[in-house]
């Protein structure tokens, strides 16, 4: 995966040009360095997106990471006031936080990306309760389920959410009873990680701990954390994300040989475009869950791939759940606003209570919020297919739909259960969680759509 200059630090810090001091001013924050810094257009394009199609937003350039200006909501001008540039690190999300909230001034902002961003933006959301901040795409359970600042909301699922269904696919379709998992040692895969765990274990398979294997976050060469992984088990979920994830697949195929897709799974990374893009068909038939149903026909999934259009680039990765996620944040935003009036006015309590109750109805569901200001969504699980002819990028076939996955996985999560980390949750067989066994089949090719 490329990744983007620090020169892109430049683009980042400009600002558009002034508008009235009433105009409602956002800074947006992803990563555009380290393992997920090929994705910073696509996020950034996810949430200008929504200003083009609904506000009147004009781009300033090809790339989102360009600008854009014009925009007015609730007849406010819309002030894009920058771009903030991380790198996975919470140090660096701080950083770059406090320059667009701080320096730039930004009333509101959409971000981060990552788990440990995500954790320390929350927290920081706390020093700051008359500014709102709209998660971009981070995961980790933590920033809404502990941290639970007032001002801080998550239009986009957490890892193990994302996870949801996969233990019940792996224990009851391909009979896994003994399995291990492997991620990134980082907040995000312990989450989504634990959600597999949970599921798995209570319908009664076994991961102990010496079956979870923690590589760092950017770690450029595998081999001895796959030498880790039990020779006789009977699957492995693979939780590594970004640019780590292709070089993990390819070097287990180097010391496995091909991927036996019966015994391996993916957590929500595997769907996305760039990473069929670069593995490509040795992935065929693997499964994974996601928060995409990348060939649902929906009209509202046409109606969002249609708004991305601005971007060509970010339009050919809609199936990514980091374009998703920045565009779910924007699009909540912007109906709260316009539900406000653009009030900004009592330290934005008007906002933040509008968008409490907002409903986002995306391209593969409605998202709402719980009382903690975290989505509940349904999850999809999908299979990964052969090319279609003509290409060599493999298609993803949907096959079940996970209903109203909500953070506390029906009662295994809540604010004094132990964070996820590279030992929690423990294997424990008890009730699963409500969806196990209540999966709804899926196929959009023949018209069986659970809606």
């Amino acid at each position: 995966m490329a990744m983007f200059p620090l020169l892109a630090l430049a683009a980042c810090n400009s600002n558009n040009p002034t508008t009235t001091s009433s105009a409602i001013k956002i800074g947006i924050l992803s990563d555009c360095q380290g393992d997920f810094g090929s994705f910073y257009n696509d996020d950034l394009g996810g949430a200008l997106a929504v200003l083009a199609a609904h506000y009147g937003g004009k781009a300033s350039g090809s790339k989102p990471s360009d600008g854009m200006t014009g925009a007015k909501i609730a007849g406010k001008d819309i002030n894009i006031v920058g771009f903030g540039c991380s790198d996975s690190t919470a140090s660096k999300a701080i950083e770059e936080t406090r320059r667009l909230v701080e320096q730039l001034g930004a009333d509101i902002l959409i971000g981060p990306l990552s788990g440990d961003e995500g954790i320390a933006v929350a927290n920081y959301a706390k020093t700051q309760p008359n500014k709102t901040f709209l998660n971009g795409i981070s995961g980790a359970q933590d920033a809404t389920l502990k941290v639970q600042a007032p001002n801080f909301f998550r239009f986009n699922p957490d890892g193990a959410q994302w996870s949801s269904g996969l233990g019940d696919y792996a224990y009851n379709k391909l009979g896994w009873r003994t399995a291990a998992v492997i991620g990134d040692d980082y907040a995000f895969p312990y989450t989504s990680l634990a959600g597999f765990v949970a599921e798995f274990c209570a319908i009664g398979g076994s991961i102990p701990n010496s079956n979870r294997i923690w590589p760092p976050l950017g770690t450029t060469d595998y081999s001895s954390f796959i030498t880790q992984i039990p020779k006789y088990i009977d699957g492995l979920f693979v939780g590594v994300g970004g640019a780590g994830l292709i070089t993990f697949l390819k070097q287990y195929q180097q010391l496995n040989g091909a991927l036996n897709t019966k015994h391996i799974m993916g957590n929500t990374f595997w769907p996305d475009p760039q990473l069929l893009k670069a593995i490509g068909t040795p992935m065929v038939g693997a499964v994974a869950a996601s928060g995409i149903a990348g060939d649902a026909t929906f009209a509202q999934t046409t109606a969002y791939k249609n708004e991305l259009a601005i971007y060509p680039a970010t339009q050919a990765d809609a199936a990514s759940v980091f374009t998703l996620g920045y565009w779910s944040a924007m699009t909540a935003l912007g109906q709260a606003l316009t539900a406000v009036n653009g009030d900004l006015s009592n330290g934005q309590k008007s906002l933040q209570t509008a968008l409490a109750t907002t409903v986002v109805q995306g391209p593969y569901g409605k998202i709402s919020l719980d009382s903690n200001r975290q989505a509940v969504f349904d999850n999809w699980i999908v299979q990964i297919t052969a090319p279609p002819s003509g290409t060599n990028v493999p298609g993803i076939k949907t096959i079940l739909r996970v209903p109203k996955v909500d953070q506390t996985f029906g009662g295994f999560f809540s604010p004094t259960t132990p964070a996820p980390s590279r030992t929690d949750p423990t294997c424990t067989k008890k009730t699963p969680p409500p969806w196990v066994g209540n999966e709804t089949p899926v196929d959009f090719s023949t018209g069986n759509v659970p809606y």
